[in-house]
């Protein structure tokens, strides 16, 4: 007697399955540069901020009131300081780790909680799946950021709470994709095959359905990074942010904005290092796409 191997079935029931995961990635990056040039920004952007004792030797809430409103390059400050005479690089580059913790924090969990339900709704099927969408349904009937404020309100602003106003909003993106992806997926021949053979729902999920699902939510992660980001610093603009004197990037554009014409450097260079991280995902997000279709 013939015993059905899964993995064989699935090579010839759906031969567009996952085979990205078997290829190693240089060689498979290779002729993307969009991917490249994604990471090494990226990189670049994280080793400066998370390396920022390396780079500079002020404090970032450090007030001099014989430095205030010094230009770039004046009194030994690099990008100039601000209107507490705090220098603008150090707080630059301070102020990037939280954006940072907040595209990647808010970002990965969202991607893990959302996945997750999203693929264990859709194999259930039955009552389950039909409670679990029609809450999905009811998030994205409630405007987004009315929600992220809202939640951000009655916990009060810091780090941790904008952390939790994300992670309540926003898995249900994760959700939906993986939803539908696991939905499709569970019609493929190996798929069945493992379930005719008995093999328990979980490992069925983990090792036939989400290689499957995996390649979808890893680029809308991406995606929504530039989101956590842009809603973090949008955060911080409105003051509902992280508080001061913590340097954040929203919260150094709100503050440098009453002297947009005698020192431009206190809302810019922010600015542009937020336009900066941002394109670095989405480059990501673009080389990503185009190499998980190639090898999908």
């Amino acid at each position: 007697m013939t015993v059905l191997d899964p993995a064989q079935v699935g090579r010839d029931a759906a031969p567009r399955r996952a085979r990205w995961l078997a290829v190693p990635l240089p060689r498979a990056a290779r002729g993307r540069p969009a991917l490249y040039a994604g990471a090494g920004l990226l990189l670049v952007i994280s080793v400066l901020c998370l390396g920022a004792p390396l780079f500079t030797s002020y404090s970032p809430t450090e007030i001099d009131a014989l430095a205030v409103l010094v230009t770039p390059g004046s009194g030994g400050h690099l990008l100039g300081t601000d209107e507490f005479g705090r220098d603008l690089w150090a707080r630059l580059l301070y102020g990037g780790r939280y954006d940072l913790a907040i595209a990647f924090g808010a970002t990965t969990v969202t991607l893990v909680v959302g996945t997750a339900i999203g693929m264990a709704s859709a194999y259930a099927g039955g009552w389950v799946d039909a409670v679990v969408m029609r809450i999905v349904d009811l998030f994205f009937a409630f405007p987004f950021i009315v929600l992220v404020i809202a939640i951000i309100a009655a916990l009060g602003p810091s780090l941790r709470n904008m952390f939790i106003a994300l992670w309540i909003a926003s898995w249900v993106g994760y959700a939906r994709i993986a939803h539908g992806q696991t939905s499709s997926a569970s019609r493929y021949g190996y798929v069945i095959a493992a379930g005719c053979l008995g093999y328990s729902r979980r490992r069925i999920l983990v090792r036939h359905v989400l290689p499957s699902v995996l390649p979808f939510v890893t680029v809308f992660a991406m995606v929504d990074a530039v989101g956590n980001v842009l809603l973090g610093a949008s955060l911080g603009f409105l003051g509902i942010g992280i508080p001061q004197p913590t340097p954040e990037w929203g919260s150094m554009i709100s503050g440098g904005q009453a002297y947009v014409l005698s020192n431009w450097q206190l809302s810019l260079i922010p600015g542009l290092a937020l336009v900066l991280l941002g394109v670095a995902f989405s480059l990501l997000g673009d080389g990503l796409a185009d190499l998980l279709r190639a090898k999908g």
